[in-house]
């Protein structure tokens, strides 16, 4: 599957960004799941932890409180559009509408 990951107006890339604030065994589960993702098919989405988040937002959960937003094109195209950690708080409001703002910007 290919995999696009958001990146800022300067280029930043916002997954890579969040992979590396985490420990390194969340960080490992990490990379394993954007590796399982770039190297298997629209099929091997069912060996992770996802869950339907709103519209065409879907999220990957890692570690208990570790999350990727994503957006599926098709079956070969996926579009990682954030990560964070869940909380029980605004900020987890936050992180949520800024999933769904970038999933817009996807055409």
């Amino acid at each position: 599957m290919k995999v696009h990951s958001y990146h800022t107006a300067g280029g930043k890339d916002l997954i890579l960004e969040f992979l590396s604030t985490l420990s390194p065994v969340e960080k490992a589960e990490g990379f394993y799941i954007l590796e399982l993702l770039e190297t298997g098919s629209f099929e091997d989405l069912h060996k992770l932890d996802v869950k339907h988040f709103e519209s065409k937002v879907w999220e990957i959960r890692f570690r208990k409180f570790n999350r990727i937003f994503y957006v599926l094109m098709d079956k070969e195209n996926i579009y990682l559009l954030h990560g964070c950690k869940k909380q029980k708080n605004a900020a987890e409001l936050n992180d949520k509408n800024l999933a769904i703002e970038r999933a817009k910007e996807i055409k």
